[in-house]
């Protein structure tokens, strides 16, 4: 039987690359070789038999004498979870339930609140609120707690089931318990469920010449979304400047990240990722110029940019392609595997670690920004008068360009509604006014 497996990088379920992965043998017994046509190789057994004996045993008193009757093949599946339950908040087992979900997700259209989490202490931590969902609507952030749903603890549950409660039917209603960051009460959110359909790219331009391009997400198509969205601010005029928003991007799809951080690196790594079998180590190598010709680049991260947007911002940090710009990223370098036991039942598995193109391990790290700007809220300085200016004297001087000024777009608007946006923009025009300092001297 022909095996394969594709690695995949992942925060929750909610964005994962549908693919084929590793067949266990007890996917299709019957269709298991001969063991007389197998090469003589002698595997070495597992399991401990004294430990085997007592898990047996507890499984047989569990079932003996549990207060209510459980049937064994519930009671096995409820062993297997525990078990990987305690490796890591994201190896898991996924029922026919949690597949479907997979599959939803893979199709970038399913019926939920648009919100990346993970599990710590038992709790809902909230990696990153989608754009535009009813979770990012309602003042859900990058942080916050979630300790009930619909008045049930989360205590108890593993991702996939909570996962599991937080979808459902567009325009049905949840009510979530959060706790905010210092506060020390709950407050009760209830939102709406929405199909969510997040786009994953979106340009526009900040000022003339300086381009935005925001990733929500990384999907199978990224790149290519991507690479379309440039040539439509190249279409624009001329760009003396990009902005690459990662913020509150969860991640996504390993590939989709190689993708786009090809498309801003001339040569060299990009990723690589490092487990225990051969297949878990791979190199991923730019296979192309960098289609932006050098342009001036910064990239902003912050604690809700996790796995693939790492991968983006640690490759261009690395390869000095950009300058990071924000607080530092959530931390997660690891790789799962989806790895089937049949149909309808899988378990997945991290295999991996990866790691920058200079060998750096995000997990658990984060890519720490260049230059650190946290939010900030600016607020002008109100003058009860205005200086005196040489034009305001009377018979001044003309100047010698006869007066004329030129102009730029104000950003006071830009600073008061995304202060590091701002601080983006003001570096890019520092660079800029070196490159052409640097110019004329030449």
């Amino acid at each position: 039987m022909k095996q394969c497996s594709v690695l995949v990088f992942t925060l929750s379920m909610t964005f994962f690359c549908w693919l084929p992965t590793k067949v266990a043998m007890a996917a299709d017994s019957a269709l298991a070789p001969d063991p007389a046509s197998q090469p003589d190789t002698e595997l070495k057994p597992r399991l401990p038999l004294d430990e085997l004996r007592i898990f047996v045993e507890a499984f047989t008193q569990v079932g003996d004498a549990y207060v209510e009757e459980i049937d064994d093949r519930t009671l096995l599946e409820y062993a297997v979870k525990g078990m990987l339950s305690q490796l890591d908040p994201h190896s898991t087992y996924l029922d026919k339930e949690a597949l479907k979900a997979l599959q939803e997700t893979t199709s970038g259209k399913y019926g939920g609140l648009g919100i990346e989490i993970d599990m710590e202490d038992g709790l809902i931590n909230v990696i990153a609120p989608m754009d535009d969902t009813p979770a990012s609507r309602a003042g859900i952030e990058s942080g916050d707690l979630i300790i009930q749903l619909d008045g049930s603890p989360v205590k108890g549950m593993n991702i996939d089931e909570a996962i599991s409660v937080m979808r459902g039917e567009p325009g049905s209603e949840i009510t979530l318990s959060v706790i905010k960051a210092g506060a020390s009460a709950p407050t009760d959110i209830t939102l709406k469920r929405e199909v969510i359909k997040v786009a994953s790219v979106r340009q526009r331009l900040i000022e003339d010449g300086y381009g935005y391009l925001r990733i929500a997400q990384f999907q199978g198509n990224t790149g290519e979304e991507v690479e379309v969205a440039l040539q439509e601010l190249g279409e624009k005029g001329p760009l003396k400047g990009l902005v690459i928003d990662l913020r509150n991007n969860p991640g996504g799809v390993l590939l989709a990240a190689v993708s786009v951080a090809d498309i801003f690196i001339d040569a060299g790594l990009i990723v690589y990722t490092n487990g225990r079998t051969d297949d878990a180590d791979l190199r991923y190598q730019a296979s192309r110029p960098d289609l932006t010709e050098g342009l001036p680049i910064v990239v902003l991260v912050n604690g809700g940019s996790a796995s693939a947007s790492e991968i983006v911002a640690g490759a261009l940090q690395d390869h000095g392609r950009a300058v990071v710009m924000g607080t530092t990223s959530f931390g997660k370098g690891s790789v799962q595997t989806i790895l089937p036991l049949s149909d309808d039942q899988a378990i997945k598995l991290t295999t991996a670690r990866y790691y920058t193109p200079k060998g750096r391990s995000i997990q658990a790290e984060g890519i720490v920004p260049d230059i650190r700007v946290a939010p900030s809220q600016v607020t002008s300085i109100a003058t009860s008068f205005r200086r005196a200016q040489e034009k305001d004297l009377p018979k001044h001087l003309s100047g010698a360009d006869g007066g004329k000024r030129s102009s730029t777009e104000g950003t006071a608007e830009l600073s008061q509604n995304d202060y590091q946006l701002n601080e983006a923009l003001t570096l890019l025009k520092g660079l800029n006014i070196l490159a052409r300092a640097k110019t004329a001297e030449n």
